[in-house]
């Protein structure tokens, strides 16, 4: 009896143990998560970034075709369907449907105005103008 008795005591791990486990667990957690999610944002300003650049070439097809960019009023949804009253629209200008940015939110776009260039940028993570950190706006204002 007493052999049985001792033997299950040994079997199991002891309340201190596990707490000792739980706390590295607890410290490499802290450690190593923080590393993790700053990769995480990186990654979306860069995915942010080649899908801008992407949507760049697609504008720029468009004026080589049409001899202008789109308006504001059509927006980028011009690059996979034809605007009206555009006739020599050669598109879809985009293999699938205009992308979100890596936040879900839609990319900003203002057609070229008094002379001036487009605006295309992504408002990244509070999907509004101006920001910080994951809040910035994509490209950088300069």
């Amino acid at each position: 009896m007493r052999d049985r008795c001792s033997r299950s005591r040994r079997a199991g791990f002891t309340l201190v143990e596990l707490l000792v486990v739980m706390v590295i667990l607890g410290l490499l957690a802290s450690i190593v998560l923080p590393n993790f999610f700053g990769q995480a944002r990186k990654a979306r300003v860069k995915t942010a970034r080649v899908q801008i650049s992407t949507l760049e070439t697609a504008l720029d097809a468009f004026a080589l075709d049409t001899g202008r960019y789109p308006t504001t009023e059509e927006g980028l949804q011009a690059l996979v369907e034809r605007p009206a009253n555009v006739k020599s629209w050669d598109g879809p200008y985009l293999k699938k449907k205009v992308p979100l940015d890596p936040w879900g939110n839609p990319y900003h776009y203002e057609g070229p105005s008094q002379g001036s260039g487009y605006v295309l940028k992504s408002y990244g993570a509070d999907g509004a103008p101006g920001g910080s950190d994951d809040a910035a706006d994509i490209p950088e204002e300069q």
